[in-house]
């Protein structure tokens, strides 16, 4: 019998297929990565949208989870290029008027400006910020047996309620219980349903220890770091190559597919019983988004300085308004006034653009596949809290679900998170066989499977140990 060409092949060079494939490389195999994109990283990757000398992170840019990942801890990030540059503050949440509610670096000095729910914020965060290694373990994970289980504990019993109820049972002011309602917007959830929190309670306890950094130079910095690592370790990465169906790889004792669902069907139907099949095509997917690049000629003149000085800034208003625009995402409608999640990586990156301009990114959720123009009602918004913005815009690039998903097939309906974390599909995610598929040796590594969205490679990485261990069994 002829041997394999390879013993593992990656199909996708996104985060997590380059994780994946280093995971195996560093236990010796011989991997091979196909990408479709003349480029590697995914959504993870950085372009000049608007004017020459302005750069972009054209889907992913701030990088909490990245910052903590465990899997990108292990690698010599620094060494390979990667340079995580922070902003004066990681997150600033304008209200009306001059007033902002923001994340200061630690739980301490955030809750100097809490006032009345400066104890209550404590309680919340503190003990998930005093042990935030041991939780991420636990989070960014597959279902397992608990290594931290009263910490996992007491993160769960908050992470798995609905972020509105946890905001109004946990707060009294306004300002505290918007400032909650915008990390949790972060999980594309509507904020009445369960596990909202989640996203929220990780995110901002990641603000108070690791910060929300963007990359200096760009996201392709650290997809680039990525494939260097890989190679440096022996691998091979052939990119401009469609992959329409297995048949076209090369021989390999295993495949890894950095792909959702609903691309998986595509090209390994045949090989797929006919319970998964129907298994996958259940899948359900999120909301899109609808994301605006602008080329700047001064910094957004915010009413509240503070958020002049904040690497992402959650532009919605108050829990009611923000928890109002999540739902219509969902329910099929379009906000008039979207909540929108805005970042400014030349705050702590002037590489980005010429001497004395900026750049800046804002996306909004909207419905899944949805082709309405949202660059009127998100600039209408930003001109709410940062009066005179649209008079600083020298160029502005728009992408619409459809867009998105063009650039990046993975992005399906311009859903972001690789399908919803809704607490049907966060447990069981595509399906109860995790990272496995019903086709031996084939394997599914991305954003679809367990810990879920977001850039820290350790859907890869887990579904690479998968690999391994029926290696050895």
């Amino acid at each position: 019998m002829t041997s394999p060409a390879y013993d593992a092949v990656v199909v996708g060079a996104g985060p997590n297929g380059l994780a994946a494939a280093i995971t195996l490389a560093r236990a010796g195999q011989s991997v091979a990565v196909f990408e479709q994109s003349t480029r590697v990283g995914g959504g993870v990757r950085s372009d000049a949208l608007t004017l020459p000398g302005f750069l972009h992170d054209v889907c992913s840019s701030v990088y909490p989870l990245g910052a903590a990942s465990p899997f990108f801890r292990s690698l010599p990030l620094q060494a390979l290029g990667v340079d995580w540059a922070h902003p004066p503050l990681p997150l600033a949440h304008p209200l009306d008027g001059r007033d902002a509610v923001v994340i200061s670096g630690s739980v301490g000095d955030t809750i100097a400006d809490l006032g009345e729910d400066r104890t209550a914020y404590a309680r919340l965060f503190a003990p998930l910020t005093d042990r935030w290694q041991a939780l991420v373990d636990d989070v960014l994970a597959p279902p397992h047996v608990p290594r931290h289980p009263w910490l996992l504990a007491r993160f769960g019993r908050e992470a798995l309620q609905p972020a509105a109820a946890v905001a109004r049972s946990r707060f009294r002011g306004a300002r505290a219980r918007a400032l909650f309602a915008g990390l949790a917007a972060h999980s594309t959830l509507r904020l009445d349903v369960r596990p909202s929190a989640a996203v929220g309670l990780l995110l901002g306890s990641l603000a108070h220890v690791v910060g929300w950094p963007f990359v200096r130079g760009g996201a392709s910095r650290l997809a680039d770091a990525l494939a260097a690592e890989l190679v440096t370790r022996g691998g091979e990465i052939i990119t401009g190559h469609s992959v329409s169906s297995l048949a076209s790889l090369p021989s390999a004792r295993s495949i890894l597919c950095d792909v959702t669902p609903r691309q998986l069907i595509a090209i390994a139907g045949p090989r797929l019983s006919s319970n998964y099949r129907a298994a996958l095509a259940r899948y359900r997917y999120g909301p899109g988004v609808f994301k605006l690049d602008w080329a700047l000629s001064d910094p957004i003149p915010w009413r509240a300085s503070a958020c002049r000085l904040a690497g992402t800034v959650h532009v919605g208003g108050t829990l009611d308004e923000i928890a109002s625009a999540e739902a219509a995402a969902w329910g099929g409608a379009i906000a008039d006034c979207p909540f929108v999640l805005l970042a400014q990586p030349t705050v702590a990156d002037s590489s980005r653009a010429p001497a004395g301009r900026h750049v800046a990114w804002g996306y909004c959720h909207v419905p899944h596949g949805s082709t309405v123009d949202m660059t009127e009602r998100v600039e209408k918004q930003i001109e709410r809290f940062a009066p005179g913005f649209r008079g600083t815009i020298l160029a502005r690039h728009a992408a619409a679900p459809g867009d998105l998903e063009r650039g990046n097939p993975n992005l399906v309906g311009g859903d972001i998170g690789g399908g919803a974390m809704d607490l049907g599909q966060v447990f069981a995610r595509p399906t109860w066989r995790g990272y496995r598929t019903s086709a031996p040796g084939l394997y599914l590594c991305s954003s679809s499977t367990p810990p879920g969205g977001g850039v820290h490679g350790m859907c890869g990485y887990y579904a690479a140990l998968a690999v391994l261990r029926a290696g050895r069994s």
